[in-house]
């Protein structure tokens, strides 16, 4: 089976795409590969609203919960609202930027570029913003959690990048739950989503 790994280069977007077949030498590509170690999306107490880990540094739900709350302290008196922020913890990079009484990390290790991990701080910061219809805040996005998590899961696997466009990750959001019947081409993000709410409603109701 073919095997996809995507780097990304510290130009802009461009990307370089490695395919393989070699099993045994899976673990040294993915070593090759920038990858995130946490994705965290906190609220203003940091709280968790919705978090996702890829690394073993935090082995117990105690210690992800002290990395938050250490991480948040540490950066909360920052004004990262126009621009996103980097702080060095802990041996990792954290790339950081707020939304209202959301506040938006993504860590990586202390030898990932940063330009790669501030691009997937954008892209999850961009497509919840078009997920949530620029209304970026906790109750929004408490009322769409399910969105955010699938959100994450177009972003990276496994620690490896997948994907930084935001329209292209909330178009895949989307489509996971528009009408089969009108593929996702022939549709705007906003009619996809408004479809994927209503479809969300109904089930809810019944």
């Amino acid at each position: 089976m073919w095997e996809v790994c995507r780097r990304l280069s510290n130009f802009g977007d461009k990307c370089v795409f490695w395919l393989y077949r070699d099993k045994n030498r899976e673990a040294d590509v993915n070593e090759s590969c920038p990858s995130v170690k946490n994705i965290l999306l906190l609220d203003s107490e940091g709280n968790r609203v919705a978090v996702k880990y890829y690394s073993d540094d935090w082995p117990t739900n105690s210690s992800k919960e002290a990395f938050e709350k250490a991480v948040f302290t540490k950066t909360q008196k920052t004004n990262a609202r126009t621009d996103a922020e980097i702080a060095m913890f802990e041996n990792n990079i954290v790339i950081y930027k707020f939304a209202q009484d959301l506040h938006f990390f993504v860590t990586g290790g202390d030898d990932e570029n940063e330009l790669i991990i501030s691009t997937v701080l954008q892209g999850f910061f961009d497509a919840v913003g078009l997920l949530l219809r620029g209304n970026v805040d906790k109750k929004e996005a408490l009322e769409n959690l399910d969105l955010i998590l699938l959100c994450l899961d177009e972003i990276v696997d496994g620690g490896i990048i997948l994907e930084t466009d935001a329209n292209v990750i909330a178009g895949k959001v989307a489509s996971h739950s528009v009408d089969s019947g009108a593929p996702l081409s022939e549709q705007t993000i906003s009619q996809a989503l408004a479809t994927a709410r209503e479809h969300l409603t109904r089930s809810l109701l019944k």
